[in-house]
């Protein structure tokens, strides 16, 4: 089988981040209170297609992630065609708004512990969305949860809010079995 250079990096990155962002997501929500941990540099890729699943279009990969506060995603125009934002209602109060440019890359400092969900403007009906949980995410996360989503959109915020609850109930449980 032949795989152009471009075929080739798309899957790099797609193993890198899905090898990756388990790792990630267990150092940062695993990083005691009294332990400053060390900012990291989370990646997200603005995809055409899903690598793991040629059916599932316009995506984020990862589409859930888990950080601390003061790591910074940077949001990679791997396909073109795509942006990342986030508005002021589904981010928490005081954290930093962004509205990237179509094919720019995208880096924001999560400064403000809390649940940012947020979208690709052009495909955001077509479900491309996403998920990031920063820190303690009490602050905001059920009413982000309970935002109106609209077409595939919805769909998607259903499976990754999903994934959160049971992301956020094995950490609550991991910090009542540390009691």
């Amino acid at each position: 089988m032949t795989q152009t250079r471009r075929e080739h990096l798309v899957f790099l990155g797609a193993t890198a981040t899905v090898t990756l962002t388990p790792l990630t997501a267990f150092a940062a929500s695993h990083a005691s209170d009294d332990e400053a941990a060390e900012p990291m540099v989370h990646e997200i890729q603005m995809l055409n297609k899903d690598p793991e699943n040629s059916k599932e279009r316009q995506v984020f990969v990862p589409d859930l992630l888990r950080a601390n506060v003061g790591d910074t995603v940077k949001f990679l125009p791997t396909d073109k065609g795509h942006n990342s934002e986030v508005s002021a209602k589904k981010a928490p109060e005081g954290a930093t708004i962004w509205r990237g440019k179509i094919n720019n890359e995208v880096e924001v400092v999560l400064d403000t512990p809390g649940a940012y969900a947020y979208n690709c403007k052009p495909h955001r009906t077509a479900g491309m969305v996403g998920l990031i949980l920063v820190g303690d995410v009490s602050s905001n996360y059920e009413d982000i949860k309970a935002e109106k989503y609209r077409g595939k959109e919805k769909k998607r915020m259903e499976d990754i809010f999903e994934r959160a609850d049971a992301l956020l109930a094995e950490e609550a449980e991991a910090a009542a079995a540390d009691s």
